[in-house]
């Protein structure tokens, strides 16, 4: 159980097919999402990355940097077997967590090496949005003050038809992956307002599809850092 109280949801059955559900429903995006600042992230070297499924951003992040540790955080023991195989040669750097985010304990050592990267795709639409608020306030805890934070997710486009379209995708997206997986979360919820109470700013952000799909570049704020 989490201190949120709630039971992470069971991705386990999904790991195999995960990257063809995904192809299925939205082609390519979701990767082009997860990769658009992609080429921002070779200056890190220590990196957390939390709830990348199957582990393909993961893979293609140390494909990329040669020099980065990465801690990848999951619930799901079969994502974590998947995202080790898919990082091949590379998997000497990760070091894997199987935990909740919601209440994962961050490593001690931390304190000492904080992270200057962290990666959620498409993960905080599966929180609400005071569990966002108090995931983002850890991170906050664990990151030096030049850290970069890369956040993918769902949006509602902002208006015209594609608001009218947004909504039901999102929707339904809620209610298959509650039914495959119990997740219990039935709306997006307000991820910046709860980065920016934890003392992140928004540097930039790019949208797809319409405004259904956005990436997000975050960093520590200018009041946070002296």
């Amino acid at each position: 159980m989490s201190k949120t109280g709630g039971t992470a949801p069971d991705f386990n059955g999904l790991a195999r097919i995960y990257r063809w559900m995904e192809f299925a429903s939205f082609g390519p995006w979701l990767g082009l999402t997860r990769r658009t600042y992609l080429e921002r992230m070779t200056g890190a070297r220590r990196a957390l990355v939390l709830g990348d499924g199957d582990g393909r951003f993961t893979a293609r992040l140390l494909e990329e940097n040669k020099e980065v540790r990465v801690d990848a955080v999951d619930a799901s023991a079969a994502m974590l077997d998947a995202l080790l195989r898919r990082s091949g040669p590379d998997a000497e750097r990760v070091r894997v967590h199987l935990a909740d985010v919601r209440n994962w304990e961050f490593p001690a050592p931390i304190v000492a090496q904080p992270y200057n990267l962290v990666a959620t795709h498409f993960l905080l639409d599966c929180l609400t949005t005071q569990e966002v608020r108090q995931l983002a306030g850890r991170v906050r805890g664990a990151v030096d003050p030049g850290a970069l934070w890369v956040v993918s997710e769902f949006a509602i486009p902002a208006g015209g038809a594609a608001r009218m379209l947004g909504r039901p995708i999102v929707a339904a997206l809620y209610f298959c992956f509650g039914v495959l997986t119990g997740m219990t979360v039935r709306r997006l919820p307000d991820h910046g307002q709860a980065m920016r109470d934890a003392g992140f700013e928004l540097v930039e952000r790019k949208a797809r599809l319409g405004g259904l799909l956005v990436a997000e570049l975050w960093s520590v704020a200018r009041q946070e850092r002296g």
